[in-house]
């Protein structure tokens, strides 16, 4: 795929790899529809409404999904699908609040919502901390889903979205990218 807005630089991280990028919208096309309908969570749509919005329909909602993930990932990882424990958080030391992946997920995130315990036991067979870590680094669909529908239930997970830290580097032309990208 060719991207270009999808590929502008997020603060002082860099610009996404193709290969992120290739995979994050090979999910999107195959992505779940519930993950990106309206619901009254306090989530990543209503704190990212004023940058991105407004919606304009499902395609468009799936659309800032990815362009928030790809946001994101940069913040967390600079899109390292590998990326380990944070060593400046300090809370960082059980394997259930260790972090992993792109995203820098812990398993105590689990806690958010009964479908992230469901959607974790049933890719991993395990809610154990250790195979959750595992599974954020190596089973990359596994790990967008999972964010995805974090992200949905509450934005407090991810520092860079509750403090809004993300908001200036989120980019409407990179949304509109990835719209086209979705139907290509």
């Amino acid at each position: 795929m060719a991207f270009d807005a999808t590929q502008q630089p997020v603060s002082n991280r860099g610009v996404p790899p193709d290969s992120f990028l290739d995979e994050l919208v090979a999910w999107g096309k195959i992505a779940p529809d519930e993950i990106f309908a309206p619901n009254s969570n306090k989530d990543v749509y209503s704190n990212v409404v004023g940058v991105l919005g407004p919606w304009e329909g499902l395609r468009h909602r799936r659309a800032v999904m990815l362009e928030v993930m790809r946001v994101l990932a940069g913040f967390e990882s600079s899109w390292d699908w590998n990326a380990g424990v944070d060593v400046t958080n300090r809370t960082s030391v059980t394997p259930d609040t260790i972090e992993a992946g792109a995203w820098q997920v812990s398993a105590n995130s689990m806690h958010f919502g009964e479908e992230l315990k469901t959607l974790v036991l049933t890719k991993v067979g395990s809610l154990d901390g250790n195979d959750f870590q595992r599974a954020m680094k190596r089973d990359h669909p596994l790990a967008m889903e999972y964010v995805a529908r974090l992200l949905r239930r509450t934005v407090h997970h991810h520092g860079p979205v509750k403090r809004h830290e993300i908001d200036p580097w989120l980019r409407k032309d990179a949304v509109a990218e990835f719209r086209a990208l979705l139907d290509a």
